[in-house]
């Protein structure tokens, strides 16, 4: 599967320890308005320290599905239940 970002594949992204040491599913992507940061989270609550800063392309490669929030615009908002469930997109 090609890489669908616009974004260059190098870019920075937020995710959190959960995702990258302990392979948990994405389960919400904030797309931030004021700076067009991405963050892919578990879904849990998290302490700063429990922040990780990865490549967008890293994290296409470890869950694909990520690829139909590629054209989410800033300020939106996508969650789902678990990795098989449909993205629900909305407004921040």
């Amino acid at each position: 599967m090609n890489f669908p970002f616009s974004e260059p594949e190098n870019t920075a992204v937020i995710t959190c320890c959960h995702i990258i040491d302990n392979g948990a599913d994405i389960l919400y992507v904030s797309h931030d308005a004021e700076d067009g940061m991405w963050q892919f989270l578990c879904g849990g609550i998290h302490m700063q320290e429990q922040a990780r800063v990865v490549s967008l392309n890293e994290i296409f490669k470890l869950e694909n599905t990520v690829s139909e929030l590629a054209n989410m615009f800033c300020g939106y908002t996508a969650e789902r239940k678990n990795k098989s469930s449909k993205w629900k997109i909305k407004k921040k």
